[in-house]
């Protein structure tokens, strides 16, 4: 199994209705490790730049505007498997085909405000994850269940 890394947003909508707690638990209960987290207000040009891939589509002003419209918390997990666990604790992206128990079938009432973003593949993992830290930010730590969860 490898070692991933992803980015997690609890988005302004999760933020303000006081579910960054048990967002995050959800992920440490999965077993993936904290490896940064910020508090923070995304910029237009971050949140641009994170929603590039988009930029063509009918919706990205829409996704930018969302992002930025209030405090995030931005998380970087680590993992074996990472992007497959975070991707099925978050949820379908819409919340009413979410599965319940995922955090948006539990938590989340619409598609334009579905609590948390996670990176959809390894790649994107990487990318998401240094657009919104330093290597500096981030620090690689072992757990005792380590070998538990290989």
């Amino acid at each position: 199994m490898a070692v991933e890394r992803t980015l997690i947003i609890v988005k302004p909508d999760g933020v303000q209705r006081g579910l960054t707690g048990a967002i995050l638990s959800r992920f440490e209960q999965r077993g993936l490790k904290i490896v940064g987290m910020k508090y923070m207000q995304v910029s237009r040009e971050l949140a641009e730049k994170h929603y590039e891939v988009h930029r063509e589509k009918p919706f990205f002003a829409g996704l930018v505007e969302y992002l930025t419209m209030g405090p995030v918390v931005a998380i970087a997990l680590e993992g074996h498997n990472a992007i497959e666990a975070s991707r099925n604790t978050i949820g379908a992206t819409k919340p009413q085909t979410a599965a319940p128990g995922s955090l948006r079938g539990d938590f989340a009432l619409d598609i334009n405000r579905n609590l948390v973003h996670g990176s959809d593949s390894v790649e994107n993992g990487q990318l998401e994850v240094s657009n919104f830290f330093s290597e500096a930010e981030l620090i690689t730590r072992t757990a005792a269940d380590d070998a538990y969860l290989a």
